[in-house]
C-alpha cells in the first residue's frame, strides 16, 4: 500500500505530569498572543457570542431544510432533548473522588436543550436548561479538587448564560454569572497563581481545564472584565504546552478515547475564541494540530472499533470536533469520516456540521506515528481488510499500560485479537502504587510477551526501527528491549499480506538467562486447540493461527480472570504460548489466515532483515 512516514520529537508525559520539551517552548514563544491588557480589545460585547453564533443559528436552520443526514441528526438529538425535559436535575454527587459524570451531564442537557430551543423556539427547553444551570449553580461547589469537574461545570454554565442570555431574567443572570465567577474562575485563578501541575502538563488535563475555565472568561467578559482578561491570559499561555503534543502529526499518547476527550475541548476553547474575540491566536495553527484528525482515523480498523491502546475502549464513539476540524483545515474526509462512522449524534454535530467528503480520498493505509510510537498496517481500506495496530512508545506516558509490543488484529469483518482496555478509576491507587499490579494495565493483561513472569518496565518504551509498506504489503518492527530488563534484546515484527490479508507476528529474544517466555493474546472468539494450530471462532467466521517457530511450541489457554473487584473480563480467552526453558537466542512465529495453515516448516526472514523503507 501506499505508506506515511511521519516524524516528529519524543514529548514525554510521565504519570506525574510533563512539563513542556524543548521543542514545545520553542513553539509557544512563536505564537503571537495577547498580554491581559489587550485580550479583550475585539470582544464581541452581544450575545450569543460563543461558538453558536445567530449567523451559525440562520445556517442550521436552513440546513435541516434540505440535508437528510443533518436532519437525522437533529431528530436524534430533539429526541434527547424531550427526555430531558421530564429527568431529575444534576446532584452534587460524588463518585470516588469525582463531579464529572454530573459536570458532563449538566453540559450535554444544556447544550442539547439549548439547541432545540433556538430551532424552534419552544420556550420549554430554554426553561429546562435554565433549571439545570441553576441547579449547579446552588451546588456548594463544583469539586475543584479534581478540577476537571470544575471546568467541565463552567463550560456547561458559560455556554447555557450565553445561548440563553435573552430569556433569562435579571436574577437568573447574575445566579449564574455568580457561579461561574465564583466556583469556576476564582478556583481557576488559585490554581494559575501558583502554576499548579495541569497548568503545566501536556495531556488532556491542560486543555479541559484552560478550555472550560476559558469559555467561561469569555461568557462573562464584559461584565468581569479584569478577572476574564487574567483567565484568558493564563489559559493562552498554558494551552499551548500540551497542544504542541500534537506535533508533527496530529498523534496523541494517551490513547484514542482521552484523543477525543482533549481534541474537544481545544475545539471547544479555539471555537469559542474566533467566536468571541474574532482570533485564536494562531493556536490552531500549531503544528500538527491540522492533522490531528488523521490520528483518528487511522486507528479506526474496518470493525469501526479503535485501536484503544492506554486507558482506552474499543468503540469509536462520536466526535463533533471532526466536523469543526473539517471547516477549519479544509479536509472534507474528516467530515465525511465522522458521518459515516457516527456512533452518537449531539447538538454539537450540528453546529459544526459538514455535509463534504465521500470516502478516505488519498489517506495511506499504511501509516507510522513516529513520536507515538504507533504504526498501523492494512491490506485496505474494505470491510473484510485486515487491520493491525501496533504499539510502541513509551510506557511512562499519562494513561499508559504496560503494553510494549501490543496489538489488535481485525480481519474478514471481526476483531480477533483485543486490547482490554482500562478498568475501574476508582480501585485502590488505580493511578498510584497499584496501577501495574492490575490485570488490564500490568503487562500480564496485554497482548505482547511476559519475560520472567514480570511487568515491564514502566520506564521503558518501544522503538520503531523499521516500517515498510508497498505493493506486496506492510510491515514494522519495534525494539522492546528497553521494555524488558530481564532480557538482552527483545525485537517484535508484524507483517501485512494485502495479497491474502495474512499476518505474522514475529518476535525474537536474546538471553532471557533462562526465565520463561509467555507469547500471549486476548480474545472474544471460541478457541479450539490443535496442537501448535488454533481455530478462533466468532460469528460464524473463522480464524486460523498456526505456529511457525518454535517447532515444539504448543498454544494453549492462560487464565485472565484477576481477583475482584477488577473486572472479571468473561468471555475473554487468553491464547498463549508459554516458552519454559528458552536457549540463549529464541524464535517466536506466528501466522494469522482466515484460511487453513498447513503444518509445515515455513523459512523465516530474520526481523534485521525485514525492509526499512
Amino acid at each position: 500500500m501506499s505508506r506515511i512516514v511521519l516524524l516528529g520529537v519524543a514529548v514525554a508525559c510521565l504519570l506525574g505530569g510533563p512539563v513542556a520539551s524543548r521543542s514545545a517552548r520553542a513553539e509557544e514563544e512563536s505564537l503571537r498572543l495577547p498580554t491581559a491588557e489587550t485580550v479583550l480589545k475585539t470582544l464581541r460585547k452581544e450575545h450569543p457570542r460563543l461558538i453558536g453564533l445567530p449567523e451559525d443559528e440562520v445556517r442550521l436552520k436552513r440546513m435541516l431544510r434540505t440535508d437528510p443526514k443533518a436532519q437525522a441528526i437533529y431528530a436524534a438529538v430533539k429526541r434527547e432533548a424531550d427526555a430531558m425535559l421530564t429527568a431529575a436535575p444534576i446532584e452534587h454527587k460524588l463518585v470516588g473522588p469525582r463531579l464529572l459524570t454530573q459536570s458532563r451531564r449538566c453540559l450535554d442537557r444544556v447544550v442539547t436543550l439549548a439547541t432545540v430551543y433556538r430551532i424552534e423556539g419552544d420556550r420549554k427547553y430554554a426553561d429546562r436548561a435554565i433549571r439545570e444551570m441553576l441547579t449547579a449553580a446552588s451546588f456548594k461547589d463544583w469539586n475543584p479538587s479534581h478540577f476537571l469537574d470544575t471546568a467541565e461545570m463552567t463550560n456547561a454554565l458559560a455556554i447555557g448564560y450565553d445561548w440563553l442570555y435573552d430569556v433569562l431574567t435579571p436574577e437568573q443572570r447574575e445566579t449564574i454569572r455568580k457561579a461561574i465567577v465564583e466556583k469556576g474562575l476564582l478556583e481557576a485563578r488559585k490554581i494559575y497563581e501558583k502554576k499548579s501541575w495541569w497548568t503545566q502538563t501536556a495531556y488532556n488535563w491542560n486543555q479541559v481545564c484552560n478550555g472550560g475555565i476559558g469559555n467561561g472568561a469569555l461568557a462573562i467578559a464584559d461584565e468581569e472584565p479584569e478577572l476574564a482578561a487574567y483567565i484568558l491570559d493564563q489559559a493562552l499561555h498554558s494551552i499551548p504546552k500540551a497542544m504542541a503534543t500534537y506535533a508533527p502529526d496530529g498523534a496523541w499518547d494517551e490513547g484514542p478515547g482521552y484523543w477525543n476527550y482533549a481534541t474537544r475541548y481545544t475545539v471547544y476553547f479555539l471555537a469559542g475564541l474566533t467566536t468571541a474575540l474574532g482570533t485564536d491566536f494562531g493556536l490552531s495553527d500549531m503544528e500538527g494540530f491540522d492533522h490531528a484528525g488523521d490520528f483518528r482515523i487511522q486507528l479506526v480498523g474496518p470493525t469501526k472499533l479503535s485501536f484503544n491502546f492506554a486507558d482506552g475502549h474499543e468503540g469509536t464513539g462520536s466526535a463533533a470536533c471532526m466536523f469543526w476540524l473539517a471547516r477549519r483545515f479544509d479536509n472534507p474526509v474528516y467530515a465525511w469520516h465522522e458521518r459515516e462512522y457516527l456512533a452518537g449524534k449531539t447538538a454539537w454535530h450540528l453546529w459544526w456540521y459538514d455535509p463534504r467528503g465521500n470516502g478516505f480520498g488519498d489517506m495511506p493505509a499504511d501509516c507510522w506515528f513516529k513520536r507515538a510510537g504507533i504504526v498501523l498496517l492494512r491490506s485496505g481500506w474494505g470491510d473484510d481488510d485486515t487491520f493491525v495496530g501496533f504499539k510502541g512508545g513509551s510506557n511512562a506516558v499519562n494513561h499508559s499500560h504496560l503494553e510494549a509490543g501490543m496489538f489488535v488484529l481485525d480481519m474478514i469483518g471481526e476483531r480477533w485479537i483485543f486490547d482490554l482496555g482500562s478498568d475501574n478509576y476508582n480501585l485502590p491507587a488505580y493511578f498510584g502504587s497499584k496501577r501495574w499490579t492490575y490485570y488490564r494495565l500490568g503487562t500480564i493483561g496485554q497482548n505482547t510477551l511476559v519475560i520472567g513472569g514480570e511487568n515491564q518496565n514502566p520506564k521503558g518504551k518501544g522503538e520503531i526501527v523499521a516500517f515498510h509498506a508497498g505493493t506486496d504489503g506492510s510491515s514494522a518492527v519495534i525494539d522492546l528491549s528497553s521494555a524488558y530488563p530481564n532480557a538482552k534484546k527483545v525485537q517484535r515484527g508484524i507483517r501485512v499480506f494485502d495479497r491474502t490479508g495474512d499476518v505474522l507476528v514475529q518476535d525474537e529474544v536474546l538471553d532471557t538467562q533462562g526465565r520463561e517466555i509467555v507469547w500471549q493474546v486476548h480474545t472474544k472468539a471460541t478457541v479450539l486447540l490443535d496442537g501448535n494450530g488454533a481455530m478462533l471462532t466468532r460469528d460464524g467466521k473463522k480464524l486460523y493461527a498456526r505456529i511457525f517457530a518454535p517447532a515444539d511450541a504448543r498454544f494453549v489457554t492462560l487464565p485472565c480472570t484477576p481477583p475482584e473487584p477488577q473486572n472479571q473480563n468473561r468471555g475473554v480467552t487468553k491464547l498463549g504460548i508459554r516458552i519454559e526453558n528458552p536457549g540463549e537466542s529464541v524464535q517466536i512465529a506466528v501466522g494469522f489466515s482466515a484460511r487453513p495453515i498447513p503444518s509445515k516448516t515455513v523459512r523465516l526472514q530474520p526481523l534485521a532483515d525485514w525492509p526499512k523503507e
